[in-house]
């Protein structure tokens, strides 16, 4: 497939210029005229561009890219960055609030469909629109169960912090850093807010707000989106892809 056309769709199906955001989101650099395998991955890292390397990978797509909204110079890290997507010849694509949004493949939605949520509808005010999604579990849950089921999902222990019910059937999920909407969460009457990173700043308000909050790890909860990603792309366009796994543990 050629890349020009890969980019266009992409910008109309994620809807890419819709939710301002700090990411630079869209093609960020350019590699090959044609894609025959795509990588994705949660960072635009030095290490996860060595493994598109090695996977001889054409077309990356990232969550977290390079650019954040202000120019930087091309030396160090950077300047060793994109000497690898030159030497790889990889286009590098990036899509952040668009790819947590996203009502089939975000982040967001493909959390919530792997907790059993159904009823989904838009949370999460950001401009004027939404980056997550709220719903609702069919019977109610106890809170340590959907702990236990988010840790099956990434590989990794959730961090609980219990003000509320233990019993659980309003949800919201904001991939992240999405400890800002504890407010929201409980202002809407639900009973759990999964996220993915604990902020200290945060930490009083769930118990203050008798709100239950879930962190399940800013990079595990974003690696739902850019895996849904490939698999549309995989079934639209035949384009076989690979995960460039790098977690933080953050």
């Amino acid at each position: 497939m050629r890349r020009d056309e890969l980019v266009a769709w992409l910008n109309d199906y994620l809807k890419i210029d819709a939710i301002p955001d700090a990411s630079l989101n869209g093609l960020q650099f350019e590699g090959k005229d044609e894609v025959q395998l795509i990588g994705v991955a949660v960072d635009a890292s030095l290490s996860t561009f060595r493994q598109a390397q090695k996977a001889r990978v054409d077309f990356l797509i990232v969550h977290h890219g390079l650019f954040w909204g202000k120019p930087e110079p091309v030396t160090g890290p950077l300047k060793r960055r994109l000497e690898a997507l030159f030497e790889g010849g990889i286009s590098l694509y990036a899509a952040h609030l668009p790819l947590d949004a996203h009502p089939e493949v975000g982040n967001n939605a493909v959390l919530a469909r792997h907790l059993g949520l159904v009823d989904l509808e838009p949370f999460g005010e950001h401009a004027g629109g939404a980056i997550g999604v709220m719903g609702r579990l069919k019977t109610a849950t106890r809170l340590h169960d959907i702990a236990d089921a988010l840790g099956q999902l990434t590989g990794m222990q959730a961090l609980v912090h219990q003000g509320g019910s233990d019993l659980i059937q309003k949800v919201a999920v904001v991939s992240g850093s999405g400890s800002s909407y504890i407010g929201e969460a409980a202002a809407k009457g639900l009973d759990l807010l999964v996220t993915g990173e604990p902020k200290h700043s945060a930490f009083h308000e769930p118990f203050e707000r008798g709100m239950n909050v879930i962190y399940a790890g800013h990079y595990d909860t974003e690696v739902f989106g850019v895996k849904a990603l490939a698999e549309k792309l995989l079934a639209s366009f035949g384009l076989p892809w690979t995960f460039l796994d790098h977690p933080t543990g953050l």
